[in-house]
């Protein structure tokens, strides 16, 4: 899950998401550079921008459908 590209794509800065979540926007920062939220800030966040809070643990490489081989 990319953070940095939803928050953007909601048009909101880290600072303006810090204050909707209530946490500093360095906490924001930090998750975007991948630290991982505690399940409450993660809940708080995922409302924020509108997704599934358990989208911040799921495992990049299971969240991508599987590549087919052509021959």
């Amino acid at each position: 899950m990319n953070l940095l590209l939803m928050r953007e794509k909601a048009n909101l800065t880290q600072q303006a998401l810090a204050e909707r979540v209530g946490v500093t926007r360095q906490m924001i920062s930090a998750i975007e550079n991948g630290a991982s939220p505690s399940v409450g800030t993660a809940k708080k966040i995922a409302k924020a921008l509108d997704f599934n809070w358990t989208r911040f643990y799921e495992d990049e490489d299971q969240a991508q459908p599987p590549v087919q081989a052509t021959l």
